[in-house]
């Protein structure tokens, strides 16, 4: 398996010199690499590996995967994705908002089974739990991530350089131990969107940031667009990755920022500009969003 995962790894490491830290053997059948990525896409050609898990945990950006039949699902900070490495040759990592940072687990299933960590003896992780409960017929599961994966991917990042390795080896042990006894439920995956519903999305998102001095509610968009409130409020959360409310906000709250900087108008005009019908409450959403008050804001930069 290492073979293969180093030349994948020189592969991105052309694209991008930094994309890639080397691949950390942890087991026998089981490594870890560090994905880094600044960009818009990046196109991946390998062996079609059943035998070979890959499981991908995002910590920062966003990463869109393709279906065969053109839905996309939107692995968001948090999520998590399994799949054997037949499901993704010949693929392209979409990052549609030109970053990335994440983990890449490869389990070599015959390897691993012939030599399993003692703590996963005769738990038939390698020959049945991950082939056949989250990889059967090589298709993909997408999950998202909750109060507990979290705890345990966190962990893969920010330990002392001499408790890195312990870390990363009890962890990956954790893991799979959660994947063993995890059950799958409609809370728990990621749903798929036709690529017509993610465009639309996107125009939606292009039409409340170029109007933002409009207070436009998801009742109106969704009977502008043809789109059930919860479906474009669910769909919008995965494809920007966050919700229309808090998305709208950050984009609001930076324009004024600009707009204090870059322009001669007073505070009240640039409330009312980015969508805020009195200057009191413009005031006070901006100092909870940048812990200072516009006036101060404007002066200090």
């Amino acid at each position: 398996m290492n073979d293969e995962l180093i030349r994948i790894q020189k592969d991105i490491e052309k694209f991008h010199h930094k994309a890639a830290n080397a691949v950390i053997p942890l087991y026998p059948g089981i490594e870890l690499c560090y994905l880094t990525f600044s960009t818009g896409s990046f196109s991946v050609q390998h062996k079609a590996l059943s035998h070979i898990i890959q499981i991908n945990y995002c910590k920062a950006g966003q990463m869109m995967w393709e279906m065969t039949n053109g839905n996309r699902i939107y692995l968001n900070p948090g999520d998590f994705s399994l799949h054997t490495m037949k499901a993704c040759t010949d693929s392209v990592l979409t990052f549609p908002n030109g970053t990335y940072q994440g983990l890449g687990i490869y389990i070599d299933l015959q390897e691993a089974s012939d030599t399993p960590p003692e703590l996963l003896k005769n738990f038939g992780v390698f020959e049945t739990i991950l082939p056949e409960k989250f990889c059967k017929d090589d298709n993909p599961v997408f999950l998202a991530g909750n109060e507990q994966t979290e705890s345990i991917f966190s962990a893969f990042y920010g330990q002392p350089e001499t408790l890195m390795l312990p870390f990363q080896k009890i962890k990956i042990l954790e893991l799979l131990l959660y994947l063993v006894k995890m059950e799958f439920t409609p809370q728990n995956k990621l749903a798929e969107y036709q690529s017509e519903l993610t465009e639309t999305i996107r125009k939606i998102h292009d039409q409340i940031l170029q109007h933002m001095e409009q207070r436009i509610t998801i009742e109106e968009l969704s009977r502008q667009y043809l789109i059930n409130p919860t479906t474009l409020k669910n769909a919008f959360k995965s494809v920007y990755g966050t919700s229309i409310a808090a998305h709208i906000k950050e984009h609001r709250m930076r324009q004024a920022a600009r707009m204090l900087i870059d322009s001669n108008m007073n505070i009240a005009e640039i409330a009312q500009a980015v969508g805020y019908d009195s200057q009191s409450k413009f005031t006070a959403a901006f100092k909870a969003y940048f812990k200072i008050l516009p006036r101060e804001y404007r002066k200090k930069l």
